[in-house]
């Protein structure tokens, strides 16, 4: 199966960039788990925007060095890459294939991302994204690619040329927003691997989607969404 590059980018995020030797800057759509895995809808508890947020509206919202914390540096944009990325091993995923090329899933139009270094060590790092759309639309987008995902243990993805194995497990996400989603991703290429964790969390009309090395998605993913459900 042969997808467009955003939608695997929104699939395996920031790792996939990373192991490929991509920068992370662009802003391109994004994921997690979904409601087999790890979703959980609160019900009665969605208080949202009267219509979905612009992007220039959510890059107001997206967390910077000022909230992250000593030791953070934002990665300049960059621009998109067009590499194809082929997706072997998860039937779940190949026969996500059709809307996924076609642009759909989590290709929201309005969108913002920033992403970030950390000097606390290697591999630290953390990215961040948000999406506005109807609610039905966020859930049933973010939770059919986070199924697919997590139910397969293993498959593989090649990123212009370079082959990348991917191990996926759902993950806890904690009790915040109306719908959470959270899965746990190890990459391995090269005779390197990394664990990278991705927590996605629905919050009204807006999703918020944190991607990174396990502790600092954990520490940012609560102020994350916090920033975002602000009014202004």
């Amino acid at each position: 199966m042969r997808l467009h590059t955003t939608t695997v980018v929104s699939l395996s995020a920031l790792a996939v960039l990373f192991l490929a030797g991509c920068s992370t800057g662009s802003t391109s759509a994004a994921d997690s788990t979904s409601s087999p895995s790890a979703s959980v809808r609160q019900e009665g508890n969605n208080a949202s925007a009267p219509a979905p947020l612009s992007s220039a509206a959510l890059s107001k919202r997206l967390l910077d060095e000022s909230d992250l914390g000593e030791g953070y540096t934002r990665k300049p944009e960059q621009p998109k890459r067009h590499d194809d990325v082929a997706v072997t091993g998860c039937p779940a995923l190949d026969r996500l294939g059709g809307d996924a090329a076609a642009g759909g899933s989590l290709d929201f139009p309005r969108k913002a991302k920033a992403s970030f270094t950390y000097a606390g060590g290697s591999d630290s790092a953390v990215a961040e994204e948000l999406y506005s759309d109807t609610e039905d639309k966020l859930s049933k987008g973010v939770g059919r690619i986070f199924d697919a995902m997590v139910s397969c243990s293993m498959y593989q993805v090649l990123v212009g040329g370079t082959p990348i194995e991917v191990t996926a497990a759902k993950a806890a996400v904690t009790r915040i927003g109306d719908e959470r989603w959270g899965q746990v991703l190890t990459f391995a290429v090269g005779g390197r691997s990394t664990v990278m964790k991705q927590a996605a969390v629905r919050t009204g009309k807006v999703l918020v989607v944190v991607s990174g090395s396990s502790a600092l998605v954990d520490a940012h993913v609560e102020k994350a969404v916090a920033k975002a459900r602000v009014t202004h």
